[in-house]
């Protein structure tokens, strides 16, 4: 579990380092990739292929709400349910996701290529 994504004091000031304490971990990324990529619902990230569990979501998204990646809004009330999205500073990763895309493709080649539309910058 991570608990260094709920804003505690940095392990140092290195900036991978600090990076590394909010988006380390195993699923974060990936999380952010799909919401890059439109899906909005914690459904959505279910069907993700790498078959992330239920609890782990949970704690993720909480996490990444807590460290500011993304932020919920309230889709349904009854039960409430929430759509996530992804901040200013989720989406500053962005070209970070892209280059781990590019790094990959060209040192294992069994990786799938992502789609254009990931791979442009975004705009504003």
């Amino acid at each position: 579990m991570m608990a260094t994504m709920s804003r505690r004091p940095a392990r140092s000031a290195c900036p991978i380092a600090t990076t590394l304490d909010i988006v380390g971990d195993r699923w974060t990324l990936v999380i952010l990739r799909d919401m890059l990529t439109g899906k909005k619902r914690f459904s959505d990230f279910l069907d993700s292929p790498e078959r992330i569990t239920t609890n782990v979501l949970t704690d993720r998204l909480a996490l990444m709400e807590a460290a500011g990646l993304v932020a919920k809004t309230a889709y349904q009330q009854r039960p409430v349910r929430y759509e996530y999205a992804v901040t200013e500073m989720g989406r500053g990763l962005l070209p970070v996701l892209q280059e781990m895309c590019r790094w990959a493709n060209r040192h294992m080649p069994e990786t799938w290529t992502p789609p254009a539309s990931f791979m442009e910058p975004l705009d504003g």
